[in-house]
């Protein structure tokens, strides 16, 4: 299945993900302070069942001593999940920081894939490039302001992510649903007598 035909057999989908993305970037933008603690702490608990999970499955095994990798690396994520969710406004600062350091990468990544899909998206590939500028901009203006703007930034980071994100994961669905239209278009007869 080419990608034409995922964006046309999915498109209601893929516009319900964008318009959600959306709706929630607004809300973190109405609300940055508010935004960046709730990211905080919903990354610290997806640390802390990581680390439990992990830990529940390596003493299951067998021989747990033998995957003593894998009980540091659950250790740490259990631990960094407790320190994330017990005090989420100090581990914003690093949270900020790693996840400016993730923006860059997808901004990169939407600008570069954009382009190299440009004519398998249609016009949609200028909305994603953009996504990824706009990712890069907000990152360079958040480092730019460190440490200042630690309390507030990954809040914006956030909003704006998921808005522009969002708004082009939308374009992508509507340039999908132009081709489910297009390719169950009734073919009309030819009528006699007319060319």
């Amino acid at each position: 299945m080419t990608i034409k035909d995922s964006l046309a057999a999915h498109w209601r989908l893929i516009m319900a993900q964008g318009v959600i993305m959306v709706i929630l970037g607004v809300l973190a933008l109405a609300a940055p302070v508010f935004a960046t603690i709730a990211v905080d702490i919903y990354v610290g608990w997806l640390f802390l069942f990581s680390g439990v999970l992990g830990l529940i499955a390596i003493f299951s095994a067998r021989h747990p001593t033998r995957f003593r990798w894998g009980m540091v690396t659950a250790g740490l994520s259990l631990v960094l999940g407790v320190m994330l969710v017990w005090k989420p406004v100090e581990g914003a600062l690093s949270l900020t920081m790693l996840l400016t350091a993730f923006f860059i990468a997808e901004g990169l990544f939407q600008a570069t894939t954009s382009v190299a899909y440009r004519g398998s998206i249609g016009s949609t590939w200028g909305w994603m490039l953009a996504s990824g500028i706009a990712d890069l901009a907000l990152a360079a203006i958040i480092l730019s302001t460190w440490p200042t703007s630690v309390i507030w930034a990954l809040g914006i980071i956030a909003g704006v992510n998921l808005i522009t994100s969002g708004w082009a994961i939308a374009m992508a669905a509507l340039a999908g649903h132009e081709i489910a239209k297009a390719s169950v278009a009734p073919m009309t007869p030819a009528q006699p007598g007319i060319k």
